[in-house]
């Protein structure tokens, strides 16, 4: 009788190892079945600029419930930027129907020895609060819809873990899934701006930004101490900034996180912005002279670098690209016409954002020991600028047309013979 159950236990083993590894193999295929979304245009920049300032939620409304409400493409946009972040390479959308949306999701498996991706194909269900799952297949393999129907709640138990997510799940109350929009209910208290300030950035991050101001602070006095002028190049402001980031990673701090803190803090000064008035919570945060940033003696030239450099960083080159096109574009309507040589300090930027994620050490040794500006910014002195309108389209014939692209293709050029951005860029 013994023999017999352990016989009957081995059997029913053998049988679950069997079938968790047919799941697996069905579950588990060597391509992404969803294609990435459409490479993201200037027209999108604009398109998500319009959304924010529709769904501010620090406008004054009646009654503490608000509605977010984002069309298709704009949903689509935020959720492949929010998938990009959680998962590099991966790639989502949504299709919207009345009371029910459909989403597609290629996931790369991490640390798997061979190609894999998990394509994932989810019918979601409108209910009173947040939505279902009614239907899910992962690859060739058919998930049950009674552990679809646990799976939102087990994800929720996760968001629950973190305080982004705490706090969402804390507001929202309910969305709502129309054909051609979503509509996202959510209560926004008083305190409700300070609550996502604060889980934006916690105590810790809170005190990382206010050491690199202070670091910037410091380099300021030294530079107004010096008999220095109005202005200071961006090349002498990246050592002690790299220095510092250096010095915490080394430490056992996260490279990337420090690089984020040291690029956003010269970009605020850039801009002339303090630190707190983004983190209203970082009061005690020194404030910085009020010397300009330059890059190739321009101050444009630095904010254009130092702003595409944190959204590369933040979101990934192609949105960088968008965000500086949007701007030329823009400047293009409202008279101040549109100039390649902005294009190439954008371009130069994200490079060198997307080279703070990719290899945040070897970056921070290479700007903590000092480099020209001839290393990560082109000489651009003979770029067309200031073009207006009718010139604009009569030379090059809008931001696709061939001479146009003629145009990147030599700002990209330039970028490949940057020591720092180009082909000799550092390595691990």
């Amino acid at each position: 009788m013994l023999r017999l159950g352990l016989k009957t236990v081995a059997w029913a083993a053998l049988a679950l190892a069997v079938a968790g590894l047919l799941a697996l193999a069905l579950a588990v295929q060597g391509a992404p079945r969803w294609p990435g979304a459409a490479q993201v245009s200037a027209a999108d920049v604009a398109r998500a600029r319009d959304f924010l300032r529709r769904n501010d939620p620090r406008r004054p409304t009646p009654g503490p419930l608000r509605t977010l409400v984002a069309s298709e493409r704009e949903a689509n946009l935020m959720l492949d930027q929010l998938i990009r972040r959680v998962a590099p390479g991966a790639s989502a959308r949504l299709m919207l129907d009345g009371g029910s949306a459909k989403l597609q999701a290629s996931v790369p498996v991490p640390h798997s020895p061979v190609t894999a991706w998990l394509n994932i194909d989810a019918t979601l269900h409108e209910t009173v609060g947040l939505p279902t799952i009614d239907k899910l297949r992962v690859g060739r393999l058919p998930v049950p819809a009674w552990v679809a129907a646990r799976l939102l709640p087990r994800l929720a138990e996760r968001l629950n873990a973190s305080p982004e997510g705490a706090l969402a799940l804390d507001m929202v109350r309910q969305v709502r899934l129309v054909p051609t929009r979503v509509e996202v209910v959510y209560e926004w208290g008083d305190d409700g701006l300070q609550r996502l300030l604060g889980t934006l950035l916690p105590p810790a991050e809170q005190a990382r930004l206010t050491a690199y101001a202070q670091a910037l602070a410091g380099a300021m006095q030294a530079h107004a101490a010096a008999g220095g002028g109005a202005a200071l190049p961006l090349e002498r402001l990246l050592p002690p900034l790299f220095t510092l980031a250096s010095q915490r990673s080394a430490g056992g701090g996260d490279a990337l996180t420090e690089n984020r803190a040291a690029l956003l803090t010269l970009a605020l000064q850039a801009t002339g912005r303090r630190m707190s008035d983004l983190v209203p919570a970082i009061q005690a945060a020194p404030h910085p002279q009020p010397v300009a940033v330059t890059l190739a003696g321009r101050d444009d030239f630095a904010q254009h670098f130092l702003i595409s450099a944190v959204v590369a960083l933040e979101g990934g080159g192609p949105l960088a690209d968008a965000i500086g096109v949007y701007k030329e574009v823009a400047d293009l309507r409202d008279g101040s016409g549109f100039s390649f040589n902005d294009i190439a300090a954008d371009r130069a930027g994200t490079r060198l954002g997307v080279l703070a994620r990719r290899d945040p050490r070897a970056l921070q040794d290479r700007l903590a020991r000092g480099a020209p500006e001839s290393d990560f910014m082109p000489d651009v002195a003979d770029l067309p600028e200031f073009l207006g309108r009718r010139d604009f389209l009569a030379t090059y014939g809008g931001v696709d047309a061939p001479a146009y692209r003629r145009m990147l293709a030599d700002i990209e050029r330039r970028l490949d013979a940057l020591p720092l951005l180009g082909a000799s860029a550092p390595q691990r």
